[in-house]
């Protein structure tokens, strides 16, 4: 390289300039997928290369700097140029140092790519930095650089104060990891009877229908059995026999005990004693296991003009009515479902536990249980995880109790499950009210004295109080935790943003 000292220099350095700006400028604008590396605002001022990005010039080594994102993440492509030409990007080393709020410098190392230097590494949001260039070319070593402002603003101490704008330091955290899983109510097995009438027979009466309340043995239907009145008979008969029975031996206990007759008499009457006392208590067994109460029962004996047809079909337990399959008149067979009573006053959620959930749902959990459909909420504990997943589903149901006194409740109805996991402490969390959407960001705002800048983060787990921070973000910044939306206003209104 030649060079020259004094005035005469001078005038070279002015000439090259000179001759390279309507070189560059006759190229056209951006190239596809890359825009200027400067800051909006200043984009009018800055100088462009021919691929639209920021041309830097020292003496007559030239480097145009863009960031190319068409298909790709954010990356540094750097154009080398002597005089306006083209100079091979094998010949250069280079390394660029992003200086960020607060802080935080990225290192970018550079290596040839077809007529290019190509970044290391992305060019992370937001592109708001000072950017330090350090090339070297033909033994020399050029120090080059420039500044690009997006998503800052500046609020002053008395403006944060009055506003109300809060700011803390990122740091550890004790979260609560509480994830939602889906279901629906449904009944509690354990509180469901099918009423069937144990035999057949006609349908005299129907006293209750679909939604009736019921009571534990009321009376919800009345048969007629020819089937129930043989039972009847036969239990009267055997009663009777009974009767006589007890008559007979205590007769012949007398006897016996006078020596008037025969110990085998005696001991024949016991047995026929014994053997009515068996057949009594049999038929009276049958009756109860037909559904007979023992009044009822008891009355057979007291009245020679009981109707013994007559049937009343009772309530098992208190409820609702969700099925009636009878009719007045109708023939009913021993064995047919005619009413289903359901007590609501407990109903299940029925929840769907994925399989890489399982490991932390367990029975006992508290669980908060909330139906959109109802705008109602309530909360109840983990009774049941089934010990298998389902073939087809490859899910597992977990049983949640919930007290439903006042049948708010109603079965079928889909809900959300809130399950509390383990408790555990991560490296940094922000508040989750200071979390704003920015353009296509998910962000927090950053401080840096009087400056605030928008930092696009990557979350993880979060509970009610804090939201866990993967990355973008280090324990002690200073972040905007309360009345975020502020300063998002406030940057929105300076115009301090571009549009990818």
């Amino acid at each position: 390289m030649i060079k020259m000292n004094g005035t005469n220099a001078k005038l070279a350095l002015l000439a090259l300039v000179m001759i390279a700006l309507p070189l560059f400028s006759s190229c056209g604008g951006n190239g596809a997928g890359e825009r200027n590396a400067g800051a909006p605002e200043e984009a009018g001022d800055a100088v462009k290369g021919p691929h639209g990005g920021r041309l830097l010039v020292e003496e007559d080594f030239q480097v145009e700097v863009t960031i190319y994102e068409s298909g790709v993440p954010p990356e540094f492509r750097v154009y080398v140029y002597e005089a306006g030409e083209r100079v091979s990007p094998e010949e250069v080393q280079l390394t660029i140092e992003l200086h960020r709020l607060g802080g935080r410098v990225d290192v970018i190392a550079f290596q040839p790519k077809s007529d290019y230097l190509l970044g290391d590494q992305v060019v992370y949001e937001p592109h708001s930095f000072d950017v330090e260039i350090e090339a070297k070319w033909k033994g020399q070593t050029y120090g080059l650089g420039y500044s690009q402002i997006e998503a800052r603003t500046e609020i002053s101490p008395e403006a944060v104060s009055g506003s109300g704008i809060v700011v803390e330091e990122a740091g550890p955290a004790r979260l609560r990891i509480a994830f939602q899983l889906p279901g629906e109510i449904a009944l509690n097995p354990d509180r469901v009877a099918h009423v069937v009438p144990r035999f057949g027979g006609v349908v005299t009466r129907v006293l209750k229908n679909l939604g009736d309340e019921v009571a534990r043995g009321e009376v919800i239907a009345v048969i007629d059995s020819q089937e129930l009145a043989a039972s009847k008979l036969t239990y009267v008969q055997a009663v009777h026999k009974l009767e006589f029975a007890q008559v007979s031996f205590e007769r012949e206990e007398q006897l016996w005990g006078k020596r008037i007759s025969a110990e085998e008499e005696f001991l024949a009457a016991r047995h026929t004693l014994e053997e009515a006392g068996i057949s009594a208590n049999g038929a009276k067994q049958k009756l109860r296991a037909l559904g007979l109460l023992a009044r009822e029962i008891e009355a057979l004996t007291d009245s020679h003009e009981a109707n013994l047809a007559r049937y009343e079909l009772r309530a098992p337990i208190r409820g609702v009515v969700l099925e009636k399959n009878v009719a007045l008149g109708e023939a009913v067979e021993g064995d047919a479902d005619l009413f289903t009573i359901a007590d609501l006053s407990t109903v299940l959620a029925k929840v769907t536990v994925y399989g890489q959930d399982l490991k932390s749902v367990h029975v006992g959990q508290e669980v908060r249980v909330e139906s959109d459909v109802l705008g109602i909420e309530t909360s109840g504990k983990v009774s049941y995880l089934a010990p298998v997943l389902g073939a087809d589903t490859r899910t597992a149901t977990a049983h949640v109790s919930i007290a439903n006194p006042d049948g708010v409740w109603r079965p079928g109805v889909f809900i959300t499950a809130h399950l509390i996991g383990e408790e555990v402490t991560v490296p940094v969390a922000v508040r989750p009210e200071s979390i704003q959407q920015f353009r296509d960001w998910t962000v927090v705002f950053i401080q840096d004295g009087d400056l605030f800048e928008a930092l696009p983060l990557e979350f993880g787990r979060r509970d009610g109080e804090w939201v866990e921070v993967v990355s973008g973000l280090s324990a002690g910044q200073k972040y905007v935790s309360k009345n975020s939306f502020l300063v998002k206003a406030d940057i929105l209104k300076s115009g301090a943003t571009h549009d990818h």
